[in-house]
């Protein structure tokens, strides 16, 4: 078996998976909507901020989280980027349980959902 066969056949399967579809059917949904697109992304960039400071162990003020709620909430009153982020959702758990899988096999160390091992 080689393996890179192998990971050529994977990449095509997560490519025709379920999740990767309706993803990508949502992306190109939502990147047909500009203002919605940028405030999505606003929305993600936000978030990541957040979820870096808390891994690096700073203090993040409640307003903040606030802030990431109430943005959240208005967001997912519009339908289509409800669907949207409940399907990058999807498709990123699918792809953290393949990491996941690969990194247990490769005795890696790494933990998708703990990258930086806190």
């Amino acid at each position: 078996m080689n393996v890179y066969d192998q990971a050529h056949q994977l990449a095509r399967a997560i490519r025709e998976s379920e999740e990767h579809r309706q993803y990508i059917a949502m992306k190109k949904q939502v990147e047909a909507n500009p203002e919605l697109d940028n405030a999505i992304k606003d929305f993600m960039a936000r978030q990541l901020e957040l979820q870096t400071a808390q891994m690096m162990g700073q203090e993040t003020g409640p307003e903040v989280m606030q802030q990431l709620q109430q943005l959240s909430a208005v967001l997912m009153q519009d339908p289509t980027a409800a669907s949207y982020m409940q399907c990058q959702m999807r498709f990123s758990m699918m792809m953290a349980d393949v990491y996941k899988i690969i990194g247990e096999t490769a005795d890696l160390g790494f933990d998708p959902a703990n990258p930086f091992g806190a």
